[in-house]
Parts: structure tokens; C-alpha cells; sequence
């Protein structure tokens, strides 16, 4: 179901202690006016925090400005990038995608702007590069803080200049291209420590849009998880009318690291073993992965209780987000909750600090 309305309006029944009167004592109804799916483009949810997001698209899409979409691994920043695309003036052109991740850093260059013939071993003719099949179109650059240092110059110059050249080459070529980018790591640490330059970083974050992780709009987990039975239902030639409500809860409760991309595989993997119209999840898939065993001695234990709770209490007692303290701290967001845990800090009293 798409929305086509260009106003936000998200109504959806994911309240489930609302609806008892339509279910019995083991199942939840998959029936649209029980369980309905909102969507905007292809990203699903009815929570504060994707409304909010969803806002920002709007705003953001019909002009040319660069964006900069940062979140966890799994939250669909590439859905966000898409959206901002076909809401915008260049939606009949190319949208391109690079992972600068998974690309060798010795080639991103090449693939991004072409190489003229010669340019390098196996250049054996010219090759054009991302931003000139993109031109007039949009590009996402995923995983920019994976770009290597000599790349970003080049990128600047496109951003700034609005052109570049080949690898290889002396001619400038004109770049009529929206650039978004997108990260789940912290640039401004980046900056810090030297490896991502600080003007590219201004250059990029001109209209910043922060995707929450899943477990930040629990309230969506449902919806998501009936739009992917949906979706891997059909796929398998199965018709799913009910879910379990000890699946239900074991999904809700969950904390999703893998977020969205994470929930999509449990869904996809349970309607495979599924052979009823009932969907159900195995208790041991939604179990916390086992963490290190805290083993210091008691100085280096009060010292490290002593920075978690000063980054609690200058974050206002938030863990994840870019202003939350695993942020600050430098350590991934499950490691600082099981430290927490460990040292049985109650994260919740520093909530009035602030």
C-alpha cells in the first residue's frame, strides 16, 4: 500500500491491547483494520521518530540540497535516499548507489569519476564514472566515512565546483548530480582523529537526517514485521492470517541490533519453516548475543564506572543516538548497555540531570 497523498498521514492500529475484543487468547488477527500498514515510499511505520524523518523528506526532497543520512547498520538510510529521490525535481533521472565500504579503496576514484584510456594498468579505453552517468540525477554515497582521503578531495571539488575530471585525465567535465551521502559511523569523531576531512564534512551535512534504530520506535516492530509476512508470504505461496502472540512479544521485546534489515530476516527465515496460516518465531532467534566477561581489576572497574557515568549524565542518561553516550565514549552501543548492566547502573536517574 502506498501512500499518494503528499501529506504526512499516518494512522495505524499497532496498539494491540486495543483490539482484544477482535482476538482470541493465542493469536493476533493480520486483518488490515487490526494490524494496518502505513508506509511512505517503500519505508513503513506510524511512530513519532519515522514521522519526524518522514518530515524531513518532504522538506528536504524538492530542493538540491546535499543531505547527509546517519544511523546504525539495518535502519534503511538507502530507503530514505530513494525517497528524498523520487520526491524531488530530478526523479526521472538516474539514481545511482556506491558503498564505499565494499569498493577497493584503490578504485573508488576510478568508479566514481571514469579514467581515460592508459590512466592505469587495464585502463585499456575510456570509462565514464558514476557522477557522469548520474548527471542530472542523483547520487548516494553510502558508507562516506569509508571514502579514502584522496577521494574526498576530488569529491569536494564536485560539491564545490560542480565539476571533475577522469582519472587520468585534464579536462574538466561539468557534474549536474544531488549528492546524498549516508553513514552509521561518527564523522565528527572522524574529523577529529584526521582520517574524514572537515570541509568535505560541512560540504555534506548541509540537511542532516538521523534514522532511528529500531528499538527507538517499538511501536512500528508489528507493522514491520506484518508488511515483511506480507511480503516473503507471497514470495512463498503461503497465506499467513494470524500471528502468534508469543512471536508478537518476543518481537517487541527484542532490542533488534540488526534493526530493520535484522527483524526482515527473522520474518523471511520463520515463513520458510512456517506450514500453517499462523506465523510463529523460535524463542532462541531473539536471544542477546553473549558479550565479553568484564575481567578488570576493582581500580580500573571504579574508573571505568566513574566515564560511563559522567557521559550519562552529560547525555541526560541516552545510550545510542549521535548525541548519546556510546557516542561519546567511543564504544558500540550493546558493549556500553552490557557494561551498564554489569555495573548495575540505573541509567534512568540521569534523566533530570538535564
Amino acid at each position: 500500500m502506498r501512500d499518494t497523498n503528499p501529506r504526512l498521514h499516518f494512522r495505524a492500529t499497532s496498539d494491540l491491547t486495543s483490539i482484544n475484543g477482535e482476538l482470541d487468547e493465542e493469536t493476533l488477527d493480520l486483518r488490515n483494520e487490526v494490524l494496518s500498514t502505513s508506509m511512505f515510499e517503500e519505508i513503513v511505520g506510524s511512530s513519532g521518530a519515522i514521522c519526524g524523518v518522514t518530515a524531513q523528506v518532504m522538506r528536504v526532497a524538492p530542493s538540491d540540497a546535499t543531505v547527509l543520512i546517519t544511523g546504525e547498520s539495518g535502519t534503511g538510510k538507502e530507503l530514505i535516499a530513494r525517497a528524498i529521490h523520487r520526491r524531488s525535481r530530478r526523479s526521472r533521472s538516474v539514481f545511482t548507489r556506491m558503498n564505499c565500504a565494499v569498493t577497493p579503496p584503490s578504485l573508488i576514484a576510478a568508479e566514481l569519476f571514469g579514467y581515460e584510456k592508459g590512466a592505469f594498468t587495464g585502463a585499456n579505453q575510456r570509462h565514464a564514472g558514476r557522477f557522469e552517468v548520474a548527471n542530472h540525477g542523483t547520487m548516494f554515497l553510502d558508507e562516506i566515512g569509508e571514502m579514502p582521503s584522496e577521494t574526498q578531495v576530488a569529491l569536494l571539488r564536485v560539491l564545490q565546483e560542480r565539476e571533475f575530471e577522469r582519472v587520468g585525465g585534464t579536462q574538466s567535465i561539468p557534474a549536474d548530480v544531488r549528492v546524498i551521502a549516508a553513514t552509521n559511523c561518527d564523522l565528527p569523531a572522524a574529523v577529529r582523529s584526521g582520517k574524514f576531512r572537515l570541509d568535505l564534512f560541512y560540504r555534506l551535512n548541509v540537511f542532516p537526517i538521523h534514522v532511528p534504530p529500531l528499538r527507538e520506535r517499538p511501536e512500528d516492530i508489528l507493522l514491520l514485521a506484518k508488511y515483511f509476512i506480507d511480503r516473503y508470504a507471497a514470495k512463498e505461496g503461503k497465506r499467513i492470517r494470524r500471528v502468534e502472540k508469543r512471536a508478537a512479544e518476543l518481537l517487541e521485546r527484542y532490542h533488534w541490533p540488526g534493526n530493520i534489515r535484522e527483524l526482515q530476516n527473522v520474518v523471511e527465515r520463520a515463513l520458510i519453516l512456517c506450514d500453517s496460516d499462523t506465523f510463529f518465531v523460535e524463542e532462541a532467534w531473539l536471544q542477546p548475543e553473549a558479550e565479553p566477561r568484564v575481567d578488570l581489576q576493582p581500580s580500573l572497574m571504579n574508573q571505568e564506572r566513574g566515564l560511563i557515568e559522567a557521559a550519562l549524565a552529560e547525555t541526560g542518561g541516552r545510550v545510542s543516538g549521535p548525541n548519546g553516550a556510546a557516542r561519546r565514549l567511543g564504544v558500540p552501543r550493546t558493549t556500553l548497555e552490557y557494561k551498564i548492566k554489569s555495573f548495575r547502573i540505573d541509567k534512568y536517574r540521569f534523566r533530570a540531570v538535564i
